[in-house]
């Protein structure tokens, strides 16, 4: 598991904890979702290239740096939402595209429903956010779709992952690193993150 990047920070373990508790609410747990997400920032950006720029202060001129390419965001739909305001705290500028995608019920494969993301993402750096990344299915497909619209540097962030998911897309997108929360111990019978922290989507948006 050489791309992946667990973000290791007190406050992450301490929000992260609180996160995975069953009797969190859902105002709650929004709440910790975007507190995570912001604390993750900094790692999952600390790789985006630079140019320096001219700066006029109100006592001279110097020299900074500023990112050198456009950011987009891509939350999959639709429990990827809840980690896009986050970045977009600390990114503003950033544009967000969307995909959503769902298991075809027959087939158990990841099928798209909504790709809406018309973007030259061949001039950005991306970022591929996800809440849980269990079976990989999801993931694997998302970026395999953004490749197709040439999206060279490509980056994915969740807040939980699997084993068995982390290696599913490392096979298909070594090229592509990982950045989580937390590694968890790995997937029950029923596809479910262990010990995890339920359905994020639903828990993010109250519909349990």
């Amino acid at each position: 598991m050489e791309s992946v990047n667990v973000v290791d920070h007190p406050l992450i373990a301490d929000r992260l904890a609180r996160l995975r508790q069953k009797d969190c609410s859902c105002e709650q747990f929004r709440l910790l979702v975007h507190n995570i997400t912001c604390l993750m920032v900094p790692a999952v950006t600390a790789e985006l290239a630079t140019e320096g720029t001219a700066v006029e202060t109100p006592l001279e001129s110097t020299r900074g740096k500023r990112l050198a390419r456009p950011i987009v965001l891509v939350p999959i739909l639709r429990a990827g939402l809840s980690m896009a305001q986050g970045f977009l705290d600390l990114l503003p500028e950033a544009v967000v595209a969307h995909i959503g995608l769902r298991r075809n019920d027959e087939t158990l494969l990841p099928e798209v429903y909504y790709p809406n993301a018309p973007v030259d993402f061949s001039r950005a750096d991306t970022i591929l956010l996800d809440p849980m990344l269990a079976t990989g299915g999801s993931a694997i497909e998302a970026a395999r779709l953004l490749k197709q619209q040439k999206a060279t540097r490509l980056r994915y962030a969740s807040l939980i992952a699997a084993p068995e998911g982390v290696a599913a897309f490392e096979s298909l997108h070594p090229d592509i690193p990982l950045y989580t929360a937390a590694l968890d111990r790995g997937l029950n019978e029923q596809g479910y993150i262990c010990p995890g922290l339920g359905d994020a989507g639903d828990r993010s948006f109250g519909t349990l």
